[in-house]
This record gives C-alpha cells, sequence and structure tokens, in this order.
C-alpha cells in the first residue's frame, strides 16, 4: 500500500516542522531585533516606522526545521512612511538598516551581515538564524500594501506582507493538509536543488491545486499530484488565483508565469530562464517516477532518494 496520512503527518511532525519551542526561541530573537531597530530608526534618523510585520515562511508555518539542506530565515517587514517611492531612496534604506544592524551587534563578525536584493540580512551563529530586514516604503492609499524594490534590476513591486500570510492562512483552512505538503514539497526542493524553484513558487503551485482540486485527501497522492502537475504542465500553464478574480489580466512573456496573489501585476516567477524550467521539469518528472515506484512496492528507502536520509515515518 501506499504511504498513508498518518505515516506521512509523523514524517511532517517529527522530522519536517519547526517545533514549538524553536519557534518561542526565535520569535524571542526576532523581538529583540526589532525593538533595537525601532530604537536605532527613531534616534539616528527622520524615518518614521508606521508597523513591523514578520513574514515569510515563518509567520505561513511553512517553514522546515534547520538543517544542512534547509536554512531558518525569518523575514520582517518594516513598513516606513513619509519617503518618495525612489530606487535611490530604497538604496538609501537598505544601506542606513544595514549600518543600524552592525551598530546594534557590534561584537558579531562583519561576514554575518549582508546587503541583499531586497533586504539587509543579519545572520546568527548560535542559533543558525537569519533575519532578513526588508524596507517597504508604505503605499498611501492601503497601509498594508508597500513598495519594495530589487536593488539589483532596479524594479519596483507592490507587496502586502498581511496579505500573503492570510493567503496561506486560506488555503490551511480550505485543506488541512495544505501545509504539510507545502513542507513536503521544500525538502524535495532543497535536497533535489531544481534551479530557480523558489519556496514561494511552491507554495503557490500547491495552493493552485488546492483551488483547482479541493482538498487534499491522501497526502501521498496530492504530493504526486504536484510533482506530476509541473512534469506534464512543463511550467507552461499561466497560475493565478481568486484573489485576482476582478482584477485587469497583464501578459507576461516570461518562461514560467505564476501571479503573486497580492498583486495582479507581478508573475512572482520572471526570474526562471528557459534553461532553468527544463530542468526543474525534468527533475519534477524523475521525482514523480521515484514516487510512484515507492508507492507501488512500498519501497521507504526508495523515498529518501527523494526526501533525503532522513526521511521516516515511524520511530
Amino acid at each position: 500500500m501506499p504511504l498513508t496520512n498518518t505515516n506521512l503527518i509523523y514524517y511532517d511532525s517529527n522530522v519536517l516542522r519547526l517545533s514549538a519551542e524553536k519557534r518561542t526561541e526565535y520569535h524571542a530573537q526576532v523581538d529583540r531585533l526589532i525593538e533595537e531597530l525601532r530604537k536605532h530608526v527613531t534616534q539616528k534618523s527622520d524615518l518614521k516606522i508606521t508597523k513591523v510585520v514578520k513574514a515569510g515562511s515563518f509567520a505561513k508555518y511553512t517553514i522546515l526545521q534547520k538543517t544542512t539542506d534547509d536554512p531558518i530565515d525569518v523575514d520582517v517587514v518594516f513598513y516606513i512612511s513619509g519617503q518618495d517611492v525612489t530606487k535611490s531612496t530604497l538604496a538609501g534604506l537598505t544601506e542606513l538598516i544595514h549600518s543600524l544592524l552592525i551598530a546594534i551587534y557590534p561584537t558579531k563578525s562583519v561576514e554575518d551581515f549582508e546587503i541583499q536584493r531586497r533586504a539587509a540580512t543579519v545572520t546568527f551563529v548560535k542559533s543558525g538564524l537569519s533575519v532578513d530586514v526588508v524596507p517597504v516604503i508604505q503605499d498611501n492609499s492601503n497601509s498594508d500594501h508597500g513598495w519594495q524594490y530589487d536593488l539589483t534590476t532596479g524594479e519596483r513591486n507592490l507587496t502586502c506582507a498581511p496579505c500573503q500570510i492570510k493567503f496561506v492562512k486560506d488555503r490551511k483552512d480550505t485543506d488541512k493538509h495544505y501545509r504539510t505538503l507545502v513542507r513536503m514539497a521544500k525538502r524535495w526542493k532543497n535536497f533535489a536543488k531544481p534551479p530557480g524553484l523558489k519556496s514561494f513558487h511552491i507554495e503557490l503551485i500547491l495552493a493552485y491545486l488546492v483551488d483547482k482540486n479541493g482538498k487534499t485527501e491522501n497526502i501521498e497522492q496530492r504530493f504526486r499530484d504536484f510533482l506530476l502537475f509541473i512534469a506534464n504542465t512543463e511550467l507552461k500553464e499561466r497560475i493565478d488565483f481568486p484573489e485576482n478574480a476582478f482584477k485587469s489580466q497583464k501578459s507576461f512573456t516570461d518562461p514560467v508565469v505564476i501571479i503573486d496573489p497580492a498583486n495582479h501585476e507581478n508573475n512572482v516567477a520572471s526570474r526562471i530562464m528557459e534553461e532553468e524550467r527544463k530542468e526543474i521539469v525534468q527533475m519534477a518528472d524523475a521525482a514523480w517516477e521515484t514516487a510512484n515506484y515507492a508507492s507501488l512496492q512500498e519501497n521507504e528507502e526508495a523515498w529518501k532518494e527523494i526526501f533525503g536520509p532522513r526521511f521516516k515515518i515511524k520511530d
């Protein structure tokens, strides 16, 4: 017989999912950073932070336990008001936050601080936690929305951290196994390393399958459906969501099109190149074949070819 829901819930609960104790530890560490950064921004600049939102997979409860393949990072979105939405302004904001983080943690090594494309990052060596501080210039017409820039390309996107969190919660409310499936698919991604495929893409593809096929009855079958969807469509099928139903459809020429449920004008898969798309499809097809074999043959060792050596379904 294939793996049961009980088997895979055990795997998720005991191997994949971040424990409650670790969540509490990371929350405390992030809260201390937020408090200190708020204080330094107020004292050393004229910026006005209107609100701070913990975002990303940590806030969505789709984050994995830390392993060599599975890093721990928390996105913290700082909403800033009263600023011009220009590239130079946002670059300056990121550099300011980077310098303030260094000031907050003067004993840390300089290698623990980094300016990324969309954030300033600080890494805590002892806990292994990385915090991406994301400055967003708040939209005057909607306080949950804000403008975020890619500092490399200069492109501007409207983002909404609370909307992204609600999107995942809504799918989880529809399908109680949704987050388990996301963590399983992320583990496959982190182990197999398909180029260009991000955790956010996985969340959205699985959400799309919930919207199309309804709630999951069989976790293993839905996971194989996820791999088969990538293989069969070759990621050429446009992925969009009911949240964008009453908004004008923007056309995209990118190899892969996955529309941001919080911004219908943003293709979150725009950076996936054609060669990457082909490789992702090939890897998903190979994983589906392995999963199908493992299911038919009741071969637990074969599942380790998909999830890695830590895969287990019982004590």
